[in-house]
């Protein structure tokens, strides 16, 4: 595992004992709760990545970087964050052909647009499940157009992403086989960071935060690159044993990665800071998200074993 030791992120004050014993529970709540999402959906969750420890890291990771909001106002985060690996499992590790991608994207976009899901893809009766929660929330109706453009984004990334990996594999003399770190990071949308975050903001309807939806999703942008190689820098082993490309595996110096790291959190920073004053929550909840995560990977890793 690649350190990432090198990150520095500026966080909140230090927590109580208390605060810690109070985020815990929270994180053991959604986590009962996620079981009980995987548990209905066997299809999508009975690989040997999906283990205990995924379901307790995806708890735990909203848990920390959300600890102000109640399980209740939670439990469609992290049921979005649990879907999202699911797709990461059909598409990166399951489908077979690029038409098996365009399905599943058709079949998830078309729940997002109303359509029953009882003909498409598990991930789409998964989706659809999502939808049906999200849309009690009163700032659905006018913003449910935003988190369908997530959707959209997201599954334009990964068919990018399944090319690139695809033609790599095959030593393809085309330019898909070598994406630049800049078109690599620009394609960070397979991530799902965004669309988990303007499921949040969506559900949880704090008015300050749909006021300034717009300037929070230029924000998640950039964190979402940052995740993007945080991760990498700390799964560079996994990916080769998978066969996933990793941004180490697109430049000759690993220090080029880093220091765009670096410029990347430094960018955000500034990003966020305006937001400290017109919605304060959600930014410390993305200034969280790199903290919480850089931290996590430096020991541990969301998947399980193949």
């Amino acid at each position: 595992m690649t350190s990432t030791r090198h990150i520095s992120v500026a966080g909140d004050d230090l927590l109580s004992a208390a605060d810690h014993g109070r985020i815990c529970a929270l994180a053991v709540r959604l986590e009962r709760d996620l079981h009980l999402v995987g548990a209905g959906h066997e299809d999508l969750f009975s690989g040997r990545p999906f283990d205990s420890g995924l379901f307790s890291s995806i708890a735990m990771s909203i848990a920390f970087t959300a600890p102000e909001y109640t399980a209740e106002q939670l439990r469609l985060t992290t049921r979005t964050l649990l879907w999202v690996f699911a797709a990461d499992w059909q598409i990166d590790y399951l489908a077979q052909a690029a038409d098996d991608v365009r399905k599943i994207a058709a079949d998830c976009l078309a729940v997002a647009d109303g359509a029953p899901p009882s003909d498409g893809h598990p991930l789409a009766r998964m989706l659809a499940e999502i939808r049906d929660e999200l849309a009690v929330a009163p700032a659905f109706a006018t913003l449910r157009s935003a988190w369908r453009d997530e959707l959209q984004r997201m599954f334009a990334a990964v068919a990018r992403e399944w090319e690139w990996k695809t033609a790599r594999a095959a030593a393809a003399p085309d330019a898909l086989a070598s994406p630049t770190l800049d078109e690599y990071l620009g394609n960070s949308d397979n991530l799902a960071c965004s669309l988990v975050n303007v499921s949040l903001w969506i559900y949880a309807g704090d008015q300050d935060c749909l006021d300034h939806l717009a300037d929070l999703m230029v924000a998640s942008r950039e964190v979402q690159r940052v995740l993007r190689l945080v991760n990498d820098l700390a799964t560079y082993r996994r990916d080769l044993q998978w066969g996933d490309l990793n941004a180490l595996m697109l430049v000759d110096d690993p220090a080029e990665v880093t220091d765009r790291l670096a410029a990347l959190i430094e960018g955000c920073q500034e990003i966020i800071r305006p937001l400290e004053t017109t919605c304060p929550r959600q930014a410390r909840y993305m200034k969280r998200q790199i903290a919480f995560t850089s931290g996590f990977y430096q020991v541990s890793d969301f998947w399980g074993s193949l």
